[in-house]
């Protein structure tokens, strides 16, 4: 709530705090029926290749049926479901009882609460791979970060609305926190970059409850209350990237929390669909995903779901790598979809 002393962010650990190499940590993904399943078989084999050691708990996290579903959300594959037992995953049932199927994304808010309190998490998106080791990651998990791997998606300026610097700092002031701080100022002001902004494909903190209880509350929030500033602005597909940047404010995160080239880099891939992953990323990530999909038991699990098959057992990952040059890429994302979709290369 507004004014909330438990809302103003928290003081910033000493230098070397809660770090990944101090305590094991555990890792989070969604997984449910569709799609997400078969990105969940895929980012489970690439963690435990790139991970045979892993102190922590591998989870997959699976929304239960209720009101907030129109049919069963569960993984509805068998072969999944058991290919995730033989890599000793913990498959975590939780309730989404304020997004489901009207926001999917609100999934990684409200999984948060049924992991065990008190044990660092790492949340990453299903649609993630993973190339190397996570303990070589310096996590400060007193000190949250998220994907620094982001567009300025939003928010979308109106002529003669409110700028960067209104909406943003109305999000702030509406929590009780903080505005000035929380920006680059090596960044020219109303350009979307000198806000805290991210991609919500991967975050942490020390405790997923704490942090999921704060998630939930501001997405709701601004889904129910938003600020005058706000209206003329969509929350949706962004509502859990608008108010993640706040969330790790509050907590005393930003930016530069974890070095750079790590995720999102040496040691993750969030391709989001395979298609982007084969025509922009470095070989090896391409390397790794052919190498962790050659297994007959683990090609027999993902060949079920279409845009896998085709993409990597098909050949059609190799022929849309071939219609780019990854050196000299396009720099929008949005002509390396059309000319995949021109192609007939845009599978997901």
């Amino acid at each position: 709530m507004p004014g909330d002393t438990t809302s103003k962010p928290a003081p910033a650990s000493p230098q070397g705090g809660t770090t990944g190499a101090d305590r094991p940590f555990n890792v989070v993904i969604v997984g449910q029926s569709g799609r997400l399943q078969y990105e969940a078989a895929l980012f489970c084999v690439s963690f435990r290749a790139a991970n045979p050691d892993f102190a922590g708990r591998l989870f997959v996290a699976e929304p239960v049926a209720n009101a907030a579903w129109s049919r069963n959300p569960r993984m509805n594959d068998d072969a999944v479901r058991q290919l995730l037992s033989d890599l000793d995953v913990e498959i975590l049932p939780f309730e989404a009882n304020h997004f489901g199927e009207a926001y999917p994304y609100g999934n990684k808010i409200e999984l948060l609460s049924a992991l065990p309190a008190d044990e660092p998490f790492v949340f990453f998106d299903s649609d993630t791979l993973i190339l190397g080791d996570l303990a070589t990651v310096p996590f400060d998990f007193d000190r949250p970060s998220a994907s620094k791997r982001v567009e300025g998606t939003w928010p979308k300026l109106e002529l003669y609305g409110p700028g960067y610097t209104q909406i943003w700092k109305s999000l702030y002031d509406k929590f009780g926190l903080e505005f000035e701080s929380s920006l680059d100022l090596g960044q020219p002001d109303e350009y979307w970059r000198r806000y805290l902004y991210f991609n919500a494909g991967f975050f942490f903190f020390r405790c997923p409850q704490e942090f999921g209880e704060r998630f939930l509350e501001y997405s709701l929030a601004i889904r129910d209350d938003p600020p005058p500033e706000l209206v003329c602005q969509t929350l949706d597909p962004w509502l859990d990237q608008v108010a993640l940047p706040l969330v790790i404010h509050s907590f005393g995160g930003g930016r530069e929390t974890l070095p750079a080239g790590l995720l999102d880099g040496e040691i993750s891939c969030h391709y989001r669909v395979l298609p982007l992953l084969y025509a922009r990323e470095d070989q090896k990530v391409i390397d790794v995903l052919e190498e962790v999909t050659a297994p007959n038991k683990v090609k027999k699990v993902l060949k079920a779901y279409e845009p896998f098959k085709r993409m990597i057992y098909q050949g059609k990952g190799i022929k849309a790598r071939a219609l780019f040059d990854q050196g000299d890429l396009p720099r929008r994302e949005q002509q390396i979809r059309n000319t995949l979709k021109r192609e007939n290369l845009w599978l997901r």
